[in-house]
């Protein structure tokens, strides 16, 4: 397969979670070239394994499963989550104790780097008039922007104690072409998402750095200068479909809260039973 970015860095084994989800279905395939073997993991199905890849099916929430997981694998792309707003007992299991598990099993194998998808609902009740970067304060407009945001506390957590580097990717929208006016702001191509990845596997030296997962958008609330020392740089935008999302949306009601703060539907989500 032909891929949107190269590195020099060639891994062993690479670990990707969550890769029958929509994300990990774009960077399977596209993570095999700079690894020996793939490992592939979530709790969907995943099909056979092909050349290069080694399947395994592991519960987030099982710490002896997830620290088998881990064995023999020099880094982690985590993308393994539950991805969307739900109630709060839900997103603990996958994305809380699941997180943890991940990073004390990454400890314990002596794992040196984990790339964590974050997500822009971290910080998803500044206003779409606010510019945003990775340095300011969190603010999540969900229960699981919450529970991304404790993902990065661990990350950071795990660096300051462990020294196990972390880039924690506040991935926007990433979809093979904006859905609405919001999505102007927030569009990550999926070769770019994959330049974004190979970026955060490859800079020698990240500490835990925290960057948007964006491509270069006219529209954007968010400023990754804190996190240049990545060396990403996208080269997709979302320009090209500007025309064609405007003539779908012409209006914005901007008395409700999806068209003021940055979370878009995820602020007004819910109550949940």
């Amino acid at each position: 397969m032909t891929t949107a970015a190269t590195t020099t860095l060639r891994f062993h084994r690479l670990l990707l979670t969550g890769a029958a989800g929509g994300l990990g279905r774009v960077l399977r395939p596209r993570l095999a070239a700079c690894c020996d073997i793939l490992r592939v993991s979530d709790v969907a199905e995943l099909g056979a394994a092909a050349v290069g890849e080694e399947v395994r099916v592991a519960k987030l929430e099982d710490k002896a499963a997830v620290v088998a997981l881990l064995e023999g694998v020099d880094a982690v792309i985590h993308l393994g989550a539950i991805s969307t707003e739900h109630a709060f007992d839900a997103i603990v299991q996958a994305n809380i104790v699941g997180a943890y598990n991940l990073y004390e099993a990454a400890r314990i194998q002596g794992v040196k780097r984990v790339v964590f998808a974050s997500s822009n609902h971290v910080t998803g009740f500044y206003k779409q008039s606010q510019t945003v970067d990775p340095t300011m304060p969190v603010r999540p407009d969900s229960y699981y922007g919450l529970s991304k945001a404790f993902g990065e506390n661990l990350a950071q957590f795990y660096f300051d104690r462990y020294g196990l580097e972390t880039v924690s990717l506040r991935i926007g929208s990433s979809f093979a072409e904006p859905a609405d006016r919001r999505m102007l702001a927030t569009f990550l191509s999926f070769d770019d998402l994959e330049r974004l990845v190979l970026a955060s596997l490859s800079a020698p030296v990240v500490g835990h750095t925290v960057i948007y997962g964006m491509s270069d958008n006219p529209l954007t609330w968010w400023d990754n200068t804190p996190a240049r020392h990545i060396g990403y740089r996208p080269r997709d935008t979302s320009e090209p479909f500007r025309a064609a999302v405007e003539a779908r949306q012409p209006n914005i009601d901007i008395t409700q809260p999806a068209a003021l703060f940055q979370g878009g539907g995820f602020v007004s989500k819910g109550p949940f039973a």
